[in-house]
């Protein structure tokens, strides 16, 4: 491969935060989310499809979305060979496409530079008809986002509707390049009841926001 090919992979693989799981690895995290066959799955950040090509082994129907269009066509190519579930890759940025309208589930390892904006786009509205997330996200953001009681103002919006619960510890040596920080499970799952009615989410973001911090939290 030319150097000109190398720099221009290296390039996108900085603006993307791009930061791919070993194979080996995603097959595991796919069998500890306990995803089953005939399952919806949304996964943001598809990358090579690591853990696309393995949630579509178990049979789950996965819609796989990238941004950068090298491995969209790649994945889109490999996905082809692989069943018994299916694959669809759309290609766009994750916090603006649309998501699906019936139940379904996310499975993801996020770019590390977008993963407050790709959870925003997945909790800030608890009507999105999500069960649960699974998301490899810096060790750091699982550990803050995990915390009893909640310790920051987003956590603090989520929290009447999610529950978060802090997965395995994932070494820096389990991605592809290597990045400077661990990273982790972080789960996600729906409350219920919740404590709050999902219609009252924009009002008591509102709140939230007009108050923090918290004395408590100070």
């Amino acid at each position: 491969m030319s150097a000109d090919r190398r720099s221009a992979r290296d390039e996108r693989r900085r603006r993307l935060g791009q930061n791919f799981l070993r194979p080996e690895l995603a097959d595991q995290l796919v069998a500890d989310a306990g995803v089953q066959a005939g399952e919806l799955v949304v996964e943001p950040g598809a990358g090579t499809g690591g853990l696309t090509l393995a949630l579509a082994r178990r049979g789950a129907d996965v819609i796989a979305v990238e941004l950068d269009p090298v491995w969209a066509e790649r994945l889109a190519e490999r996905a082809r060979r692989v069943g018994p579930g299916t694959v669809r890759v759309v290609r766009g940025d994750f916090v603006s496409v649309p998501l699906p309208a019936r139940p379904f589930r996310v499975v993801g390892s996020l770019p590390f530079g977008a993963t407050t904006a790709m959870l925003r786009r997945l909790l800030d509205d608890p009507g999105l008809p999500i069960c649960r997330v699974d998301a490899v996200v810096q060790w750091e953001v699982a550990r803050k986002r995990a915390a009893t009681p909640p310790a920051t103002l987003l956590s603090t919006v989520w929290a009447p509707w999610w529950q978060f619960r802090l997965g395995r510890r994932i070494r820096a040596s389990e991605f592809r390049p290597v990045p400077k920080v661990d990273g982790a499970v972080l789960t996600v799952t729906r409350r219920d009841p919740p404590l709050l009615p999902p219609a009252l989410a924009g009002p008591y973001a509102g709140f939230v926001r007009s108050r923090w911090p918290f004395p408590a939290a100070r």
